[in-house]
Parts: structure tokens; sequence; C-alpha cells
């Protein structure tokens, strides 16, 4: 079982965490490029490509951040009502090992590995 001390280092760094991809989030929602121009009179075939391509990996870096968003806003609820430091599969507690790496980690390695084998197959 995690220390009182223990879990408000944890939360420290889950909570500048959740602050950082706020505000990416926020950057990411400014420089959004918006809809492509398919007027070809006014933009070139390459640059139109190029801009498409620009905003496809733009939406999908605001996908990855709206996920470790929710991730981040999860572990906080897990430790708002106790369960922090223990895995939501398998009940074990999670290696502070783990923790210190990702401290949003739901689950275990263990159970992480297979929930990643279950995906690949």
């Amino acid at each position: 079982m995690l220390s009182a001390q223990k879990i408000d280092h944890y939360r420290s760094i889950i909570e500048q965490q959740l602050s950082e991809t706020l505000r990416a989030l926020e950057m990411a929602d400014a420089a959004d490029a918006g809809i492509v121009q398919l007027d070809q009179t006014r933009v070139g075939r390459l640059s139109r490509m190029d801009a498409m391509q620009q905003q496809a990996m733009s939406q999908s870096l605001k996908a990855r951040l709206v996920q470790h968003q929710r991730r981040l806003e999860a572990a906080l609820a897990r430790i708002r009502d106790g369960s922090f430091g223990v895995c939501c599969d398998c009940g074990d507690e999670l290696d502070e090992e783990r923790l210190e790496t990702e401290p949003a980690a739901p689950f275990c390695a263990d159970c992480q590995d297979e929930i990643e084998a279950k995906r690949q197959r």
C-alpha cells in the first residue's frame, strides 16, 4: 500500500502532466489549420497534399493528447477514491518503479502486456 506521502508525490506529478497536456491541447486547437481548401486555382496540388498531411498529423496529435488527458483525469479519480496504485484488472499493487515511469498507469505490467497482446490478435 502506498503511503500518503507517496500518493501526494504522484498526485503532484499527475497534476503537472495534466496542466501541460491541457496547454498542449490549447496550442493544438490554436494551430489547427481548419478545412483544407480544394480550389486548385489558389493552391497547387502538392501544397494541398502537404496541407492535408499536416492537418491529419495535427488531428492525430490532438487525439493522443485527449487520450492522455483522460488517463490523467482517471488517475486523479483513483487517488480521490483510494484505489490509486492498484491494478484496475487484477487488483495487485502496482510497482513503484512503474508509477515513477507512468504515474497514470491503470494496470500492472502483466495485465498491460496481456491487454496489448489481445490488441495485436
